[in-house]
């Protein structure tokens, strides 16, 4: 990723990157599976918790009708969430985690599509190539603070985060995000 990348072109590279996880997932097993399984819960909690804090809140307030937009991308989220927390749970080998696997892998995939289509494609029509470069690097720090599991039933950042072991990471990303956006 380049020092001047946008919020759109690092949102659309971590899709690439989950349904490549998603792939690996579904074509491994024992060790590499339960691996790549791993890489993916990550990578999925502090894409999401970055959408919340930082790509969501710009949606509601700058795209047409974003207030539904979000709301309906929450919901996908909180699906996808509640699967993951009981595959989670699961011999990453059983015949039962293949099949929510699956129910995952489509539900991930579906979402992204919505978000790219919905939410992403629209951010280039309402602001300028430094403000998506900001959104960038606000949705960089996020992420760098943003806890490593999912927890369904947080549908907003400050409700995901606090659920993490210490409360100062709330604090930690507001200001690493306003440190970003300047």
């Amino acid at each position: 990723m380049t020092q001047r990348t946008d919020v759109v072109e690092l949102l659309k590279a971590q899709h690439t990157r989950i349904r490549d996880l998603l792939d690996e997932v579904a074509a491994t097993s024992g060790e590499e599976r339960k691996q790549h399984f791993q890489d993916l819960v990550r990578l999925l909690a502090v894409h999401e918790t970055a959408e919340e804090e930082v790509v969501h809140p710009f949606a509601r307030k700058n795209i047409e009708g974003g207030e539904q937009i979000v709301k309906d991308r929450i919901q996908e989220e909180e699906s996808a969430k509640g699967l993951l927390s009981r595959l989670d749970d699961m011999d990453t080998d059983s015949p039962e985690f293949m099949t929510r696997f699956e129910e995952l892998r489509t539900n991930v995939l579906a979402h992204a599509e919505a978000e790219e289509k919905y939410e992403f494609a629209r951010f280039r029509q309402v602001a300028d190539q430094s403000k998506l470069e900001n959104l960038a690097r606000a949705v960089k720090a996020a992420e760098t603070v943003a806890p490593t599991r999912p927890h369904p039933g947080t549908d907003t950042a400050v409700k995901n985060l606090a659920v993490g072991p210490v409360a100062s990471v709330i604090d930690r990303t507001r200001d690493a995000i306003r440190k970003a956006m300047g």
